[in-house]
């Protein structure tokens, strides 16, 4: 098999997330920021199940499309904060009122490695502005 890039992990994870209708698709690109992991994937659902039917989708497409099962996983099923851990891509879906509260993109940002994902494209974009 193919060994799989975090880029195009995260990307994928993207995908799945967008399946689902997740919001603000956000990719930060943190390798030299910390030692856990290349990327985050950062999206938000509006409520419980449709955070957990984000992350059980992030989870089926991601075997089924590059083979990779998470190491970990955490709060799929609660519905206010999922973690996907695959190793070099970690994958947060919070609810609204969470991802504000935490606001990872304001810890992990220097303003050149933030990508918004677009759901028409299917592919990642700079300096997009929210929307």
């Amino acid at each position: 098999m193919k060994e799989v890039t975090s880029k195009a992990l995260a990307i994928e994870i993207c995908k799945a997330m967008s399946d689902k209708l997740g919001k603000d698709i956000i990719v930060l690109y943190v390798r030299e920021k910390t030692d856990l992991c290349d990327y985050f994937v950062i999206a938000s659902g509006s409520n419980a199940p449709q955070i957990k039917a984000m992350g059980e989708r992030v989870e089926e497409l991601v075997e089924k499309n590059l083979g990779l099962v998470p190491s970990r996983t955490e709060g799929v099923r609660d519905g206010r904060w999922a973690v996907l851990d695959y190793g070099d891509v970690i994958a947060h879906i919070f609810n609204d009122e969470t991802r504000l509260f935490y606001h990872l993109e304001r810890l992990w940002t220097d303003g050149g490695n933030i990508e918004r994902f677009n759901d028409k494209t299917g592919e990642l974009y700079t300096n997009v502005p929210e929307k």
